[in-house]
């Protein structure tokens, strides 16, 4: 045992450097990660102190609105994906509970009988003899060479990844359910628009019957009027249909079978307008996605260092203890004791070490090209963000004046057509760009809301 445990330490002195290494973050270049929302050519410039990010709010800080606050939390107790995450989660922590225990020693007992069994010897023909042996083994494989250890760190990485994922999936039932319920404040104010579209259209109808009647317009103006009125009729029964369907998609989000979901309106939202982003490299440490990627990296890492522990020998030490009456002849028994080392070292393994080494790097090349590739895309993400959100803050604004004047030119147009100062075509003209423009500043003001939810979850967002 002694001259293997000093060859031991030979070959650990000679051939282990590099095996105990722990994962060290390669450099990677964060500069001019997130574009400015104004600049067509700049990148966002942002100070080192500017890291206050508007991703580290809590939820309730950003979605304020009661009714979604409560679907929220809904949605966080019983969306199954997020529920399956968490599962996932206890799974590696048993694993790691499992490649912690490695280090220790195994012991077994019974392995070479059965435990009380009684076996007859005939010793002397004209008597029988009892033996028994209740034997007891410990074993201990030590890891001089780091084997169980890259293991152990590389299923470490692992859990902090798949912790990482169910903070990802959390975020996104967190962005998905205010995404929906935005979705449906934008078509309750399209089906209102409608509704009013309707009543006008209806209005219009009748009153250019009036008209027809009293011989002041033609037949093609009535006829016109009431098409206009059954669109408007069409477009309300399409939008109901989106309600429903989109409610449907709301349950399922927040596990629950479909019905009518609670809500306020979307006048009554009051969603952040000041937005900070920190620096490029916080995304390294808020976004789950791109933290997971990293920790994949570093279970890469890990294995190649586990792979290249696999080229050492293998060190095991032990001992067996066995309470016997040696085959009936020593009563009562008494205990037996043996010590035992060995060493295997590989020698040829048909090329399937090699090829596990080099597999192993060739993964771990493959997850830093994922994991550049993640930082890249969170920094789109939050550059489409920001632009969206300046944009469609600017077209609500533009269409906002639209809808003031288009409002003033329906009631001149409408008056103007009493008394025959204009054509029943610049009444419908007039009617369907109002409608038109209210559409857009609806639609722009929903298309903001999802640019803040978008922005949150792009730099990390999902806090408690």
């Amino acid at each position: 045992m002694k001259k293997i445990l000093v060859f031991a330490a030979a070959t650990l002195l000679l051939g282990s450097c590099g095996l105990y290494n722990k994962y060290d973050r390669p450099d990677v270049n964060t500069k001019g990660l997130i574009r400015d929302a104004v600049s067509d050519a700049d990148t966002l410039a942002v100070s080192l102190q500017d890291t206050a990010s508007f991703g580290n709010l809590p939820w309730r800080a950003v979605f304020t609105d009661p009714q979604l606050q409560a679907l929220i939390e809904q949605g966080l107790e019983k969306n199954a994906n997020l529920q399956n995450a968490a599962l996932t989660v206890q799974m590696y922590e048993a694993m790691l509970k499992a490649a912690k225990l490695a280090f220790l020693p195994s012991i077994t007992f019974g392995t070479n009988t059965n435990m009380g069994s009684i076996q007859t010897v005939y010793m002397d023909p004209s008597k029988t003899t009892k033996s028994y042996t209740l034997p007891l083994t410990a074993s201990w494989t030590l890891d001089f060479f780091g084997n169980f250890l890259s293991q152990k760190r590389s299923t470490q990485m692992k859990l902090l990844g798949y912790k990482d994922y169910q903070m990802a999936v959390r975020a996104q039932v967190i962005g998905g359910v205010a995404n929906a319920y935005y979705t449906l404040l934008m078509l309750d104010e399209h089906l209102r628009i409608a509704n009013d579209m309707a009543a006008m259209a209806k209005e219009t109808w009748e009153m250019m019957q009036l008209q027809y009647n009293l011989g002041r317009a033609r037949s093609t103006a009535v006829q016109s009027a009431e098409v206009a009125y059954l669109s408007t009729q069409t477009q309300a029964n399409d939008i109901r249909r989106q309600i429903r369907s989109t409610e449907n998609a709301l349950s399922l989000l927040i596990g629950q079978a479909g019905q009518q979901i609670p809500r306020t309106t979307l006048a009554e939202q009051s969603l952040p307008t000041e937005f900070a982003v920190g620096v490029g490299i916080a995304l390294l440490k808020n976004r789950p996605d791109v933290h997971s990627a990293e920790m994949t990296l570093a279970s890469c890492f890990h294995d190649v260092q586990t792979a290249r522990s696999q080229f050492y020998p293998t060190i095991t030490i032990g001992a067996t203890g066995a309470f016997s009456n040696v085959n009936g002849t020593v009563n009562p028994g008494k205990m037996l004791t043996n010590f035992f080392a060995s060493l295997v070292q590989p020698i040829f393994a048909r090329g399937a070490l090699i090829a596990n080494l080099k597999v192993s790097k060739l993964q771990y090349e493959q997850a830093f090209n994922n994991w550049q590739n993640t930082i890249l895309a969170a920094g789109n993400e939050v550059s489409n963000a920001l632009v969206n959100y300046n944009q469609y803050d600017a077209n609500s604004k533009l269409e906002a004046q639209r809808v003031e004047l288009l409002t003033k030119t329906v009631a001149d147009v409408r008056k103007l057509y009493e008394r025959s100062g204009s054509t029943y075509l610049e009444v419908l003209t007039a009617e369907t760009q109002l409608r038109s423009a209210q559409i857009n500043k609806v639609t722009d003001d929903f298309s903001k809301m999802q640019a803040v939810v978008s922005l949150y979850t792009a730099l990390g967002g999902g806090g408690k």
